[in-house]
C-alpha cells in the first residue's frame, strides 16, 4: 500500500507513527468489532488523556485511507488498549471484521489534545452519538464523581450495543436520529441550562454540533472556555 500526501503532511506536522499488533478480537452484538491491540510503544511515548484518538491507515484498493478512532481503556503499564469498530461498509470495517491475532496496522498520533478543566467542573453536559461514545465514556471514567447529563443520538437499535459507563450521578438519554439530527438539537437545547461551573462537551454530526454549540454560546451565553466541540462526521 502506497502512503499518500496525508501521511507526509502529518509527519511534517510532528505526527508520530507506531505499529499496532492485534492481541484479541471480539464481536459485540454483531454490530461492532472490539480489538485488543499492543500499542507498539505509543502510550509510553505519547502519554494518555481523556478522549485521546489516533489515526489508523487502511488499504483501500491499493490506496492509503486514514480513519480516526478513540482509545478505549488505555493501559500504559501493559502497553495495550482497545478500539471499537462499527461494522458497516468500508475498508476500516472490513479490516476489523477480518482481523486475526498477530495482524498489524500503522497508527499516527497527531492532533489529539484535551485537558480536563481545572478546577474540576461542577457538572458535565455531554452530547454525542455511537461514533463518539468511546470519548464520552473516557470522560465519565475520568470524572466518575462529577454529576453529568448525557445525550446520545442513535440511528438504529444496534448502535446501543456499546454501553455508556454511567454511575449514579450520570443521567443518560438515548435520542433517536430524526429530521437529519434536528430532533437531537431540539432535545438537547431544551434540556441545557447555563452554569458558570459546568463544562459542555459536544461531539456528533458536524451540522448538529454547530447548532448545539451556537445555542450554548449565543443563547445560554456560556464562556468559550467552558465548551469543547467537534464534528465527528458529516451527513451525506
Amino acid at each position: 500500500m502506497k502512503r499518500n500526501w496525508e501521511a507526509m503532511v502529518l509527519r511534517a506536522m510532528g505526527g508520530r507513527e507506531f505499529r499496532l499488533t492485534v492481541l484479541g478480537t471480539e464481536s459485540v452484538d454483531g454490530h461492532y468489532q472490539r480489538l485488543l491491540l499492543d500499542d507498539g510503544g505509543l502510550l509510553e511515548t505519547c502519554g494518555i488523556h481523556p478522549t485521546m484518538w489516533i489515526r489508523l491507515w487502511f488499504d483501500n484498493d491499493g490506496r492509503a485511507h486514514q480513519r480516526a478512532y478513540t482509545l478505549v481503556d488505555p493501559d500504559p503499564g501493559a502497553g495495550r488498549f482497545t478500539l471499537e469498530f462499527a461494522l458497516h461498509d468500508g475498508c476500516a470495517a472490513r479490516w476489523a471484521g477480518a482481523a486475526q491475532v498477530g495482524d498489524t496496522i500503522t497508527a499516527t498520533v497527531q492532533g489529539s489534545a484535551f485537558e480536563l478543566p481545572d478546577p474540576a467542573p461542577g457538572h458535565l453536559y455531554l452530547v454525542g452519538d455511537a461514533a463518539s461514545l468511546p470519548a464520552v465514556n473516557s470522560l465519565l471514567d475520568a470524572r466518575a464523581d462529577t454529576p453529568a447529563t448525557v445525550w446520545l443520538e442513535y440511528a438504529h437499535e444496534g448502535e446501543k450495543a456499546l454501553s455508556p459507563r454511567a454511575s449514579a450521578h450520570h443521567e443518560v438519554t438515548w435520542v433517536p436520529r430524526r429530521d437529519a439530527g434536528q430532533h437531537l438539537v431540539d432535545t438537547v437545547c431544551a434540556g441545557l441550562t447555563a452554569s458558570d461551573t459546568a463544562h459542555y462537551w459536544v461531539a456528533c454530526e458536524a451540522a448538529t454540533t454547530r447548532s448545539i454549540t451556537r445555542h450554548i454560546r449565543r443563547t445560554l451565553g456560556v464562556d468559550k472556555r467552558q465548551l469543547t466541540a467537534s464534528g465527528y462526521w458529516r451527513a451525506g
